[in-house]
């Protein structure tokens, strides 16, 4: 007995080919009106960020072959690589160059030592934590010029300022802070104001730990330094990595505590306060762009490997989930 649901071929039609069949099944052609008028509302943001960003790099880039000093501008003349090789061998500019990797390095240790000691706290239940976690959220709200000038007035001040007052109510002496350790001022308001971004990131990571695991551990009779060392640390090596990443992106390019506090005297002039200098001061445009290319370009390598890492978080907890 045949089966009923079983086509039969009509007699003079020829059965269906394989290429048919999969014409008929395959998927409706694409609608390319549809899909540009759901892109359509994001164009006018993409035009801005190209116009705002990319086109002033494209123009310090061409900026940085010739060699232009507005004092001169009839003896603008095209110099190729010139300004890079100059950079590179400039002693003021491998200077800066070192300032800045030790600020940055300093801060950003740090930051993240404090940011995890906080986090560990703010991950306890206590009475009164979301104001604490408010009031230690607070710095890195700051604007930085307005965290710059507090530091330099009512911290460092010789004469009126907090820390001087305190040393003279315990009988110590007076320091003068940003002429006697300027650099040490400099990175003491820097990390004041980055220890809460790596406190949010952290905290961040210890609220996603696997409870599970650290109660097992407990009912096993691991200490509190074992859990941290064999559990939570290892968790938390992705944030760690992603704090660091950012936090070097972003303090490499700080120019508002320099700028503020010291004005760059006192070996305290990093890179991005350098570039200012020969282009505002020396009016040397095609030096200060070369400059500014080699920034950019250490930035994008610094943030590629932060994209990576943030990628990395997402395929973890999409597989958690």
């Amino acid at each position: 007995m045949s089966n009923p649901t079983t086509a039969v071929p009509v007699r003079g039609e020829r059965p269906p080919t394989v290429a048919a069949t999969s014409r008929n099944t395959s998927k409706p052609p694409r609608n390319r009106a549809r899909e540009w008028a759901t892109r359509a509302p994001l164009m006018p943001a993409l035009i801005f960020l190209i116009v705002v960003t990319q086109l002033p790099f494209v123009a310090t880039l061409v900026i940085s072959l010739f060699d232009w000093n507005s004092f001169r501008p009839d003896k603008r003349a095209f110099a190729g690589l010139e300004n890079y090789t100059t950079v590179a061998s400039d002693p003021a500019l491998r200077e800066s160059i070192l300032t800045t990797v030790l600020l940055t390095a300093t801060v950003v240790i740090v930051s993240v030592v404090l940011g995890l000691a906080l986090a560990l706290l703010l991950d306890r239940k206590f009475r009164g934590r979301g104001l604490v976690r408010t009031m230690l959220i607070a710095p890195f709200l700051v604007v930085p010029v307005a965290s710059a000038l507090l530091w330099k007035h009512a911290l460092y001040n010789p004469e009126y300022g907090l820390f001087n007052g305190v040393l003279n109510w315990l009988g110590g002496p007076q320091p003068q802070w940003l002429s006697d350790m300027p650099l040490m001022a400099v990175e003491a308001s820097l990390i004041w104001q980055w220890t809460p971004f790596m406190m949010l990131i952290l905290l961040a990571g210890l609220q996603g730990r696997p409870l599970d695991m650290i109660e097992a551990a407990r009912l096993d009779g691991a200490s509190n330094w074992q859990i941290f060392r064999f559990l939570t640390l290892p968790h938390l090596r992705r944030y760690l990595e992603l704090g660091t990443l950012l936090g070097s992106i972003y303090i490499v390019q700080n120019f508002d505590a320099v700028f503020t506090l010291t004005r760059g005297g006192l070996d305290t002039a990093n890179l991005p306060y350098t570039i200012y200098e020969t282009f505002y001061n020396a009016h040397e445009y095609g030096l200060a762009s070369a400059a500014g290319v080699l920034v950019v370009i250490g930035t994008i390598i610094i943030a590629t490997f932060a994209l990576r890492v943030v990628s990395s978080l997402f395929r973890e907890e999409a597989s958690r989930a």
